[in-house]
């Protein structure tokens, strides 16, 4: 093992897709001296089991804004990095069973069009067609969002984590943090199994 540094300006803790994703956007924006720490191996909590789902459109425009990103992003990364995210946008069809689930879903596909993100109800026949093994008992509508799609989380977490270390980025496995020291109110560093890091 690389020898742990004594201090960085940020220490991410967690190597699972949220901190791998942490380290290669600060990376990204320009951050230098980041330090990656995973108590086990990358992927080794919740990543590796993760749905792996992509949806497009969420509750806020905000939050839409993000996923686009995210479907932008993992469409980028695999050229970026050589490491194959599994990224396919197969689309993602919701059945509605009841007249107010149905009301929700002619909502969303409103939404989708004043937020960007390609959403229209489909005729029951139409939902068929596209997937034929659908039951279609009791449904009432159906809406289809072309760009929804899935990936293999634990192939994004190593994609970005690759894309981190070629920004500069140290990871760490096999280093569990043990303590968070503070002074001040402030977040000054980290006590780990192999030492202590300083931070910013």
């Amino acid at each position: 093992m690389t020898e742990l540094p004594r201090e960085a300006r940020c220490v991410v803790i967690g190597g699972g897709i949220i901190g791998c994703s942490v380290a290669y956007h600060l990376a990204k924006l320009g951050w230098k001296d980041v330090v990656l720490l995973e108590k086990k191996r990358l992927t080794s909590g919740t990543t590796w089991h993760a749905a792996g789902l992509i949806a497009q459109l969420r509750g806020s425009s905000t939050l839409t804004k993000l996923a686009k990103y995210t479907a932008a992003l993992l469409r980028e990364l695999e050229t970026e990095t050589g490491v194959a995210t599994g990224f396919r946008q197969n689309g993602s069809l919701s059945l509605a069973l009841s007249d107010e689930r149905l009301e929700e879903l002619k909502r969303q596909a409103t939404m989708g069009k004043a937020w960007g993100v390609e959403a229209h109800m489909v005729p029951l026949a139409e939902a068929r067609a596209k997937y034929p093994l659908l039951d279609l008992k009791g449904a009432t509508g159906a809406l289809f969002i072309p760009a929804n799609g899935q990936a293999d989380p634990a192939n994004i977490c190593q994609a970005l984590a690759k894309g981190a270390r070629q920004r500069g980025v140290r990871i760490f496995e096999n280093t569990k943090v043990t303590g968070i020291r503070q002074a001040g109110g402030c977040v000054t560093g980290v006590d780990t199994a192999h030492g202590s890091v300083r931070a910013d």
